[in-house]
């Protein structure tokens, strides 16, 4: 597999982490039998890079409409079966609580409908069928420019997903295509959800991301919701013991493992 985007401004550039994944662990959130080619997010290095260099991702603009349809694409075989969610009537209004109960510790997410309407359904979707329950969170990034928790595969291996895919919404959605500020850096502020893909084309599944700490990413990543204090507390106890360095373009599988044991809408 081979890297997809450059993060550039001379801070952060291209080494194979697709979908917060080292592209040697096969990483991908679709599960079919050839998995896509891995999107880069960035690369490891020694020193803190300048976050103060990144812009802010823009605002999110007001919903269009009170309801939106999805679409959710057919992708391969599922990690654990469940049913697509539905497409039509999906609310872009209010926030819509998940308590996951992990192995470290509880963690809190509150979900935007107005920034990522079809995001938050298929999460919903797949929180009310028990898909995250008795699930690892599989891959652990401490760098300094980029630090999360992934979650959201079954497998456990980094390639799993729930049988379909859907396509980027907010922040990708706030650029014009082709826009190059669409693929340049930006700051995804500490405590916030994000969605793992495979690159361009539709290719979120059901991994998803949680940023600890200010993290550098081009917005090709759907933001959908925010981490609670009492998550944050749980995600740092878990980096604080660091990785165990599986993943050759750096981070790896958290030292301390953790198990999302249930996933409930709250």
């Amino acid at each position: 597999m081979r890297a997809l985007v450059n993060v550039r401004r001379g801070v952060l550039a291209a080494a194979g982490i697709g979908l917060l994944l080292a592209s040697s662990a096969c990483s991908s959130d679709d599960s079919s039998s050839t998995p896509p080619t891995t999107r880069t997010l960035a690369s490891q290095q020694s020193a803190a890079p300048d976050l103060s260099r990144y812009p802010a991702l823009p605002a999110p603009a007001a919903p269009a409409a009170a309801t939106v349809s999805c679409t959710y694409a057919p992708a391969g075989q599922a990690s654990k079966q469940v049913q697509p969610p539905s497409t039509d009537g999906v609310s872009t209004a209010g926030t819509v609580g998940v308590a996951m109960a992990t192995t470290q510790g509880p963690i809190g997410l509150t979900l935007d409908r107005a920034e990522a309407p079809c995001t938050v359904n298929s999460f919903v979707s797949l929180t009310e069928q028990g898909y995250f329950d008795d699930t690892p969170c599989h891959r652990l990034v401490t760098s300094p420019g980029l630090q999360v928790l992934q979650c959201g595969d079954p497998s456990g291996a980094g390639n799993g997903g729930p049988g379909y895919r859907f396509a980027n919404e907010y922040p990708t959605t706030a650029f014009a295509e082709g826009d190059p500020a669409a693929q340049e850096g930006m700051l995804y502020p500490r405590g916030t959800i994000a969605m793992a893909n495979s690159g361009p084309g539709g290719t979120n599944g059901s991994q998803f991301f949680l940023v600890y700490e200010d993290s550098v990413l081009p917005p090709q990543y759907t933001v959908f919701g925010t981490i609670s204090d009492e998550g944050l507390a749980t995600i740092e106890k878990i980096a604080a013991d660091g990785d165990d360095g599986s993943m050759s373009a750096g981070g790896g599988k958290p030292n301390t493992p953790v198990q999302i044991e249930t996933a409930k809408v709250s």
